[in-house]
């Protein structure tokens, strides 16, 4: 079927606004948020219900047109987009999913809320919030990054050390398959051993196994009144000591972060922020614990080099020099961003290793390394190298996987990383991840080329 027809077919679907094939509007939609990857397509389609994303699904399967689902594009590591070229099928579809916009009113009895895959992580959490909830997840880019985004790189974020991952917080999933049917369970049962669970194998399947158009997600009791405390350290190792011994045994940490000092100069530059600390340090490290406030939540030595919250104004400026460490390390030029976790007894080594393997590369303008200290999720910032040049990926990776680590936390593994897969998963999980593929997208018109490289 000619490109046209395809066209056709997707505006008598969808309606002629939604089809986009203006070359300046479809731009936003064919780089991600790291600048490092861009890609070419046919069109962005813009269905706004289930309905119309499974016609969408069944008119480019039935034209052998490729697919590419998005939501809100701020992934970091090429699965947001699609190829720089055509694949093999020829040039793909951007679905993106921004208009399912469905939010329910919170399920008060069960603690729970459905929400469409095009809803921000951040509407959704003041939704939440209003109806006297939290929901588990919170990042950074909250009010960009979509709920079906989160949910097909299974993000993190800040608070996994106390409500889990993106797929911990789901009781149940909509999605259209790559036949165009829709599966549609959202019951919200706890106990519901049925068969295979199908929520789990699509939250973090990156858009290649069909396209999650709604969810069903766990609400929590929200925390009550915390301290937060930077404290100022030489390490990761000093960091880690603090965090065990500081924490008053029964109460709940909410955060445990770190930020070394070029990100901290970064944002400092970026928003225009002071150094919090009295003394310069190497790293900062952010603790929040749930203590009535009071700060008899932890235990700090005198020593110490601390700055604390005194009220929500100063806690939100604090949170700042976190929140803002993308934003910081994107103003210092294309960076290549290594997520990726590593046991905690190697996370010193690495964070100084990644320094030293990069201390003497005239194209290497600096290097930086935050993350969550509480899951042992590192982000690895190099910046200078072109943004093609895949040398940086590998010696970063390399270091990681050496060490037992996971080339992906909570970024998915998208393009970046595919060509490194086999590093930390086996030929056998390879093959039976495949074979899942195969059995629910024969013709491979899912999100070509993400997770694994294209064949």
């Amino acid at each position: 079927m000619a490109h046209n027809s395809v066209l056709a077919e997707l505006a008598d679907i969808v309606g002629a606004a939604h089809v986009v094939t203006d070359p300046e509007v479809m731009a936003d939609y064919l780089v991600d948020w790291s600048r490092r990857f861009h890609g070419v397509a046919m069109a962005v389609v813009r269905p706004g219900s289930t309905d119309e994303v499974a016609a969408v699904v069944s008119a480019c399967v039935a034209a052998g047109v490729p697919i590419h689902p998005q939501g809100g594009n701020t992934g970091l590591v090429g699965g947001s987009v699609p190829a720089s070229s055509p694949t093999p099928a020829g040039l793909p579809v951007v679905l993106s999913t921004r208009r399912l916009q469905r939010l329910d009113a919170v399920d008060q009895q069960a603690g729970q809320v459905t929400v469409g895959a095009g809803v921000t992580l951040g509407a959704l959490r003041r939704h939440a919030t209003a109806a006297g909830w939290e929901y588990g997840v919170d990042l950074g880019g909250r009010d960009t990054a979509t709920i079906g985004g989160n949910l097909a790189t299974n993000a993190g974020g800040i608070r996994v050390c106390c409500y889990g991952m993106t797929r911990k917080q789901v009781t149940g999933i909509e999605a259209v398959l790559p036949d165009g049917s829709v599966i549609s369970h959202l019951g919200g049962l706890d106990k519901d051993n049925t068969g295979y669970d199908l929520a789990s194998l699509l939250v973090g399947s990156e858009g290649t196994l069909g396209v999650i158009t709604a969810a069903r997600l766990r609400l929590h009791q929200p925390p009550g009144a915390s301290t937060l405390v930077l404290v100022g350290v030489h390490g990761f190792d000093e960091a880690l000591d603090l965090l065990a011994s500081a924490v008053v045994p029964g109460v709940r940490l909410l955060a445990a972060e770190m930020i070394d000092d070029v990100g901290m100069h970064a944002i400092m530059a970026l928003d225009d922020l002071p150094w919090p600390l009295a003394q310069q340090w190497p790293y900062v490290l952010l603790i929040e614990v749930e203590d009535g406030g009071a700060g008899e939540g932890l235990l700090l030595d005198d020593a110490l080099d601390v700055v604390a919250a005194t009220d929500a104004s100063t806690a939100q400026r604090l949170w700042r020099y976190r929140d803002g460490q993308g934003e910081a390390f994107n103003s210092l030029g294309i960076t290549h961003r290594l997520d990726v976790s590593i046991p905690f007894e190697s996370l010193a080594r690495i964070s100084v290793q990644v320094r030293e393997a990069f201390a003497h590369d005239p194209e290497v303008t600096a290097v930086g390394v935050f993350g969550h200290l509480a899951d042992g999720n590192l982000h690895i910032e190099v910046i200078g190298p072109a943004e093609n040049d895949t040398r940086p990926d590998e010696i970063v990776l390399r270091l990681v996987t050496d060490a037992g680590g996971s080339i992906s936390a909570e970024h998915g593994v998208g393009r970046q990383k595919a060509p490194y897969l086999a590093w930390c998963r086996s030929a056998t999980e390879i093959a039976a991840m495949k074979a899942i593929k195969s059995a629910l997208d024969p013709q491979l018109l899912f999100a070509p080329g993400v997770i694994w490289t294209a064949e």
